[in-house]
């Protein structure tokens, strides 16, 4: 019993020892976190209705010039107001537009720049539940990414015919890194538009609905796209590229469904093949969590010179055409080679990230936990229960406990990479615990 206790009591001493090197190892947060973070009084008298971005991309010195008509209603009486917009990028000039249409510059030396954000003080009286618009014109030349979408920022690259490839990944830099905005994840506006200027021997695809392409005097094109629904900020995307379409409706919960691909020229027949999987994602999550949340969007997928991200309603693909994660099985047991990761994970993210967001990234693991376990929801779809368990048990070797998963309020960081791999064992943990799957699949749904 003695020899029992003493090897319980070194046990218990050495995880106590890691636990507290995991709790002391803390990043040391800046004023500028907190003002990235903290959802205070420059943001939370107004509530973001819509985004309307112009926005024109000069692949050959990297630079935008644009503006943002930000339309907004008024909660409460205000100090200032907080507008995000990262260096390098330069504001031009701003102004206030109130509902009648009456339009009054906002002078810049009345504001202050405090790192990656303007404040701005003194602006005209505003009534409570009155809807204004703040525009700001800007340019610069953004933070370009170095390993995207992990390392954000404006993507430049070429395709293997020497065309002009950009695209923005954002997520956790902030959308700031491309056009000014309220960058917080607690207030998405409700609705977006994007009037996106590129070449005119390039396409522009973009979120939601396409509303039409306007021929410029200098050999320039304006791709308008628009969303109707609520979208995170770091969601709104454009792509530029030599694109090609292909599409197909989907008889979905709630009708039909437009399901759209846009690829690269060179890619246009591998994706025909590939994409496959997209109608399959639909039926398996569909049944699994409900209708597609974005009937009025639409779905696409689109070439992406990165991995890919959960753009909402415009998903960035860029696995190579192949199964499994970039041809890799996460899961070790064959079942992750069945099925395209990328298709299947990111549009997961339609129902959880952009359906379902949390107000601040340390809560991350909501988004990235059941998406994760959508993978093993579809992997017992189509191949059965037992693939299902086994996928989720093979992904647990990648668990690294390393810190905690919930990071730190405030401050715009998130919490370990176990978001993704415990978080989905502790979801399928619960669902052995409930022993119910059509009572579970009705909680997912």
């Amino acid at each position: 019993m003695k020899k029992i206790l003493y090897t319980l009591s070194l046990s218990l001493l050495f995880f106590s020892n890691v636990f507290s090197q995991l709790l002391d190892d803390k990043k040391i947060f800046t004023h500028a976190d907190s003002l990235r973070g903290t959802y205070g009084r420059g943001r939370d008298w107004w509530d973001v209705l819509k985004y309307d971005i112009h926005a024109s991309f000069n692949y050959n010195d990297s630079s935008i010039t644009g503006c943002n008509y930000i339309t907004y209603k008024v909660l409460k009486n205000q100090d200032f107001m907080q507008i995000d917009i990262q260096k390098p990028l330069l504001v031009d000039s701003a102004a206030w537009i109130n509902s009648k249409g009456y339009r009054q510059p906002v002078h810049l030396f009345i504001s202050r720049r405090d790192g990656n954000a303007l404040i701005f003080y003194k602006l005209p009286d505003q009534a409570i539940n009155t809807i204004n618009t703040f525009v700001i014109y800007y340019h610069g030349k953004p933070r370009v990414a170095v390993h995207p979408p992990w390392d954000g920022g404006l993507i430049l690259k070429k395709d293997s015919k020497g065309n002009p490839w950009i695209s923005i990944a954002c997520q956790g830099l902030g959308a700031s890194v491309w056009y000014p905005c309220k960058d917080h994840q607690n207030d998405e506006p409700d609705s977006a538009a994007m009037h996106i200027t590129c070449p005119d021997t390039l396409v522009c695809v973009g979120n939601g609905r396409f509303k039409g392409r306007v021929q410029n005097s200098d050999r320039t094109a304006t791709y308008n796209w628009a969303v109707s629904s609520p979208i995170n900020n770091y969601c709104i995307i454009p792509y530029i590229g030599k694109y090609v379409h292909f599409s197909e409706v989907y008889k979905g919960e709630e009708g039909d469904l437009d399901m759209d691909y846009w690829v690269l020229e060179e890619n246009l027949e591998k994706a025909k093949e590939q994409f496959k999987d997209a109608p399959r994602m639909m039926k398996a999550f569909e049944y699994w969590f409900g209708p597609y949340p974005f009937y009025k969007d639409g779905y696409k997928l689109v070439d992406a010179p990165h991995l890919g991200m959960e753009h909402q309603s415009a998903t960035a693909y860029g696995n190579g055409y192949v199964n499994g994660y970039h041809g890799r099985d996460l899961s070790n047991t064959g079942w992750g080679m069945k099925w395209d990761f990328i298709i299947v994970h990111e549009s997961g993210h339609e129902w959880f990230a952009n359906n379902i967001t949390t107000k601040d990234i340390a809560d991350m693991w909501v988004h990235e936990g059941f998406t994760n376990y959508s993978e093993t929801i579809f992997t017992e779809y189509y191949y059965g229960k037992d693939a299902g368990n086994a996928y989720c048990q093979g992904v647990r070797k990648l668990i690294a406990n390393d810190k905690p998963i919930i990071g730190p309020y405030n401050v715009n960081e998130e919490g370990s990479g176990d978001m993704y791999y415990k978080a989905g064992n502790m979801i399928h943990m619960i669902r052995q615990i409930i022993n119910d799957d059509e009572k579970f699949r009705m909680i997912l749904r």
